[in-house]
């Protein structure tokens, strides 16, 4: 089957409907490209299973340094996806809200999906 339409012929109310209710997504695209990186989505994984962790903390997860963690959970961070908090002398992280919470685990439930069909 080929995948492509055979005929050339769009369809006027679909296409005006559409952009009509068409908004700017710049902000999505940016929320998917940094999650995007694979270190950066562990990173959110990991803050699905346990609510809050230090820097140190999720370096282990990683496997990385603390200061690669800390770049990513910046990276993060910058783009509303988590937030931090200073207890003492560390710093402790969790997912901004419960949309990147969603977000993150229905990509996983999606992904697991895929491998138990293929």
């Amino acid at each position: 089957m080929k995948e492509i339409c055979e005929v050339s012929k769009d369809h006027p109310e679909k296409v005006k409907n559409v952009q009509k209710q068409m908004t700017d997504l710049s902000d999505v695209a940016t929320l998917f490209k940094a999650l995007a990186d694979e270190t950066r989505l562990k990173i959110a994984f990991a803050l699905t299973i346990e609510e809050e962790m230090c820097v140190c903390d999720i370096a282990a997860v990683i496997d990385g340094s603390t200061a690669t963690a800390s770049h990513h959970l910046r990276y993060l961070r910058d783009r509303k996806l988590a937030k931090s908090e200073r207890k003492g002398k560390q710093i402790f992280y969790s997912l901004s809200d419960r949309h990147v919470h969603q977000l993150v685990t229905i990509a996983h439930e999606h992904a697991k999906e895929g491998e138990e069909i293929g």
